[in-house]
Order: structure tokens, then sequence, then C-alpha cells
């Protein structure tokens, strides 16, 4: 593995967005709000300390949505970033209401994801949108008018790139009929392959698969479990392997590890240079 944790994140790889070419490790800005996503972080210059940090070390592409927080996501992305350097991707998305901790309400209105994407632009102090993403389809509101929504947001330059999360295949094959689509946002990890069709429909279609929740924390490092054996012959930790075996399980894989702790950037961002043998792979698949 590099001694450079720069150099570790160089090695995961890279993937087109639109225009611009981004490493596929990249950083999700979750967590740097508070519990739940909601309110403020424990440590707000903490917070901006690891999303600078992931930018000296290589980082170029940082997801976060105008819920999280809610708004307070993006507004420490600008606090600490503006200007931002011109290879960066910043990816935020619209759609859902928030009330509570942990709570994300499907509200798909067109005037209302309009709101999302101009409140976005202005929070982040942008013309344009590198990748803007509907959170959730709402099940209430017609496909044709959401995306039709950000539809007019793309040709009216808001909008650069369009990005779907939480979709079934059938969601995501319908909607490419009326919008096209750069990326796609599941859950996914060792734990929950739930949506191998739809990575495997992106890997033909060379869209982006972003997956949420990619260390499924707390679950991977059982003594004696497949992660721990790995992590042993590795030298490494069990979120490393978690995110080594994301990017070697496709070439359309651009996991987004999230954290508050400058510790827990440096430890997921080293995870780029790992590599895996395909008997691990397989050992791996195995998990839980």
């Amino acid at each position: 593995m590099p001694s450079s944790l720069t150099n570790a994140v160089g090695a995961s790889g890279t993937f087109a967005i639109g225009p611009k070419t981004v490493h596929r490790l990249g950083f999700g800005a979750l967590q740097v709000t508070g519990d739940g996503s909601w309110g403020p972080p424990p440590d707000r210059d903490e917070a901006v300390r690891v999303l600078r940090r992931a930018l000296e070390l290589g980082v170029d592409l940082i997801d976060t949505a105008e819920s999280y927080g809610p708004y307070i996501s993006e507004e420490l992305i600008r606090q600490a970033l503006y200007p931002y350097p011109d290879g960066l991707v910043i990816a935020t998305k619209c759609g859902t209401a928030r009330t509570g901790p942990n709570v994300y309400i499907p509200l798909g209105r067109a005037e209302f994801i309009r709101q999302g994407c101009e409140m976005s632009l202005r929070r982040l102090n942008v013309e344009q949108l590198d990748l803007l993403q509907l959170h959730r389809i709402d099940p209430k509101v017609s496909l044709e008018e959401q995306l039709g929504a950000v539809a007019d947001l793309v040709s009216e330059g808001k909008v650069r790139t369009v990005g779907l999360s939480n979709v079934s295949l059938e969601q995501l094959e319908i909607s490419r009929q009326l919008i096209t689509v750069t990326t796609v946002q599941n859950e996914y990890n060792l734990r929950n392959r739930q949506s191998d069709d739809v990575l495997h429909y992106c890997e033909r279609e060379g869209i982006g698969f972003i997956p949420w929740y990619p260390l499924a924390n707390g679950t991977l490092s059982r003594p004696g479990g497949p992660v721990d054996i790995v992590a042993t012959a590795t030298n490494s930790t069990p979120a490393q392997v978690a995110l080594g075996w994301l990017l070697a399980r496709s070439r359309v894989m651009l996991p987004i590890p999230g954290t508050r702790s400058l510790r827990h950037l440096e430890e997921n961002c080293a995870a780029g240079a790992l590599t895996l043998t395909g008997e691990q792979m397989t050992a791996l698949i195995s998990f839980p």
C-alpha cells in the first residue's frame, strides 16, 4: 500500500461524471451534521477540518443533500471548501422533507424539486450543480412530473448531470426513457447486496453506482469472520476491507464513506490502495 494517502486515493481509479473525471473513492457528507443527520455537528470546526483534509488527500467527489441537517451539510461544504477547485464534483440531492432525526419524507412535487435545486445553488454558492440526485421517488407524484422538473433544471443550465437514489431496476429503466441518468445511489455493502441487479445494469450501461452505507457500520468486525480474516492477512482494518471490496467489485462503483473524524477519514482513504486477491473476494462474498 503506498505510504502517501493521496496516492492511495488515486489508486482507487477514476470515473467520469459529465465533463469531470473523479477518483472513485469519494466522501459522504451526511455525518458532518448532527446525529440522525439532524442539526449541527458536535464540533463544527472539526467537521470543517475533515472536509478540507478530504480534498488534501485527493478526494474530488463529495456527496451531500439539502436534507442533511437539513441544509447544514451544504453550508459546511461551502464554508470549508469555497472557492472550489476546478476538478471537484459536489453531488447533492433533492426531493425529501425532514421532520426529525432519521426521518426522510419523499416530496416529489415539481415546485419542491425546483425550490430544492435553487436553494442548493445558493447554499453552495454555485451557478450550476455538478450532479443533482432525486433522493427518493415519491409514489404519490407521477414520475413524469418529478423527472420533468429535473429535466427543466438541466435545460436551464442549473444542473449539469442527474442521478437517482433508492431506486429499483424497473424505476431506473423507466426513468432513462425520460431523462439521462449519470449515477445511481442505492444502499450496497458487504451485508446488503439487494441492489445487485441495479449494479449489473449500471455496469452494462456505464452508469456510476454510488453505494450508500458502504461500511455497514458495526457489522463487519466479528472475530474470526471473513472480514476479520482478510483484514489480518492484509494488515488493514475491517472498514478498509469493506471499501476495498466495493472498489474491486465493479469498475463503476463509487464508494462515499463518511465520518466526523480525521483519523477515520485517513483510514478510509487508505483503502483506495488495498488490493484483494480473487480468493479473498470470494471469501468476502460469504459475509455475513
